[in-house]
């Protein structure tokens, strides 16, 4: 039912932004930008059962708290990084936007780095 009101508020966005365009090309670049963080903010309120999900995993597997935190900072990486350079290229900055998703890759993988280093590790225990 969520993502029917969010589909809703989607395409509603979009005509108004697109009747606006024709005379008030400012404004439908503004109707955009609120109708995603709209979104975005309605999303926020997803993420308690998302956190819930995952402590019930970690008290239910014995994966050590401090990999729980890095996946769930990968996690806001890469939508924080993906919302930005969306907005960026939306607003005909495609460079910048390019650079936002190249920091954020870079970003995932510094963060990750004790995951990947305890997974080869692991690995090469076992030879």
């Amino acid at each position: 039912m969520n993502m029917i009101r969010i589909a809703c508020i989607g395409i509603a966005g979009v005509v108004l932004a697109l009747f606006l365009k024709q005379s008030r090309s400012p404004y439908a670049e503004l109707i955009s930008m609120a109708v995603c963080l709209l979104i975005l903010f309605y999303s926020f309120g997803t993420l308690t059962g998302l956190f819930e999900l995952l402590w019930t995993m970690e008290r239910s597997v014995t994966v050590p708290e401090s990999y729980i935190r890095i996946l769930l900072k990968i996690t806001g990486i890469t939508y924080v990084a993906d919302f930005s350079s969306r907005i960026c290229e939306d607003a005909g900055y495609k460079a910048i936007a390019g650079q936002i998703e190249v920091f954020g890759k870079l970003s995932v993988l510094a963060v990750s780095a004790p995951i990947l280093i305890a997974l080869l590790e692991t690995v090469s225990s076992l030879f």
